[in-house]
């Protein structure tokens, strides 16, 4: 019976939609812009890294291929030298969205048919009856922020009021989200977690598919750090997906970084939450070794999107894929006849983009392992492909979303 390792490069765009520019992201593609920045030079940071993107290893599974199928014309220096290792093409979400939630549900073969509720771009951004009731249910004093913001810049300008008045930080973007962010020792952690789920309760009633606790450190002084303790709360999958299904027919299921959040904590079998892409990957790779027949490990890589793609920085988002370059031999390695490791992302967060927001873009795939033939399996119409596939290959049933591209 087979394996599979399922890993997705969150936010790892590789050209906008059909429909980005309903968006406001027609031409936006993350992998395409920063290729091309790092070739102009723009991509380069002392210290960290310099000169075009490299990516050998991915290009010979097919990223380039997969970047050209979504845009027409391959990513600069991500060429494969001779024929991909790997099945390669790209998909197109279904769901109205470019948020994490619905990328990974379509992904597990569960695309949204109803669009989320989100909060205006107002100021105040939330309704009135809802912060009353978060602040009487949470006993606060009151809430800061109330508007659209980057989370890191809305911690530096407002932190130390927060520290001062006991007042949390609460904001939200063009993802249907409702953010928290709390000093961890001057409003507690453990405060903060609490305050998530009294927020989760109430954002139901407006269709708000994250509540996000955005935990920092620091003082006015020395600045202040966003942590690796970050939780969301989401609304759970509205229907059965691929990790339901494989619960129910007793297979192993191993989740790590921010898999057990999106799912709601359902079916995801064992949950490992290191911080940073580096401890994640460490993690699932160290997970797959002890995985038995017929099971999944299901890794989401967060900083991409976190760190750089919301932060508009391209040489550390350039960075950031050079470092899961250099470990796909090590991924290689691991995979004994019958496995299938299937890298992809779920959705685009173009760091030369306008704004700090996702970008609607279709997500490339790399679907490889020993026997795994090297095909171009062209684009496919629903990222629930990815779950159908994934199903086929354990001899899973069917999911009620998605064609496996063996089938």
């Amino acid at each position: 019976m087979a394996r599979v390792l399922l890993i997705v490069l969150d936010s790892v765009g590789i050209g906008g939609a059909p429909d980005a520019g309903r968006y406001g992201d027609a031409g936006a593609d993350t992998l395409g812009h920063i290729a091309e920045r790092c070739a102009e030079g723009a991509g380069d940071r002392a210290g960290l890294r310099s000169g075009p993107l490299r990516l050998p290893h991915l290009a010979a599974l097919g990223i380039g291929l997969a970047a050209e199928g979504a845009t027409g014309r391959i990513p600069s220096g991500l060429a494969p030298e001779g024929a991909p290792r790997g099945a390669h093409g790209h998909a197109v979400e279904t769901a109205a969205g470019k948020d994490t939630p619905s990328g990974h549900w379509e992904i597990t073969g569960l695309p949204m048919r109803e669009d989320w509720g989100h909060f205006p771009d107002t100021r105040p951004a939330f309704p009135a009856e809802l912060v009353a009731a978060l602040v009487a249910e949470g006993g606060l004093p009151g809430i800061l922020g109330d508007r659209h913001a980057s989370g890191t810049a809305v911690i530096e300008e407002l932190g130390a009021e927060h520290v001062r008045t006991g007042k949390p930080i609460c904001y939200t973007s063009a993802d249907s989200v409702f953010q928290i962010a709390a000093h961890e020792e001057a409003f507690g952690l453990e405060r903060l977690y609490g305050l998530c789920r009294t927020a989760r309760a109430l954002c139901d009633a407006y269709r708000i598919g994250r509540v996000i606790a955005r935990p920092f450190t620091g003082s006015a002084e020395t600045g202040f750090r966003r942590t690796g303790n970050r939780k969301d709360f989401s609304v759970a999958p509205p229907g059965d997906t691929l990790l339901d299904i494989a619960g129910r027919e007793g297979r192993a299921v191993v989740s790590v970084g921010k898999i057990g959040d999106i799912f709601a904590h359902r079916a995801t079998g064992r949950e490992i939450k290191p911080s940073g892409n580096a401890a994640c990957l460490d993690a699932a790779l160290a997970a797959f070794r002890d995985l038995p027949e017929g099971g999944l490990v299901f890794l989401n890589l967060v900083d991409f999107d976190t760190e750089h793609g919301h932060r508009r920085d391209v040489p550390g988002y350039a960075a950031e894929l050079e470092a899961f370059d250099a470990r796909v031999p090590e991924i290689e390695a691991l995979l004994r006849v019958g496995d299938l490791c299937i890298v992809t992302a779920d959705h685009g967060n173009d760091p030369t983009w306008t704004g700090t927001e996702h970008t609607r873009e279709q997500v490339p795939i790399l679907a490889f392992g020993p026997g795994i033939a090297a095909e171009d399996i062209g684009r496919r119409e629903t990222f629930a492909d990815i779950g159908a596939t994934v199903a086929r290959h354990l001899g899973l049933p069917a999911l009620s979303a998605g064609v496996s591209w063996w089938a």
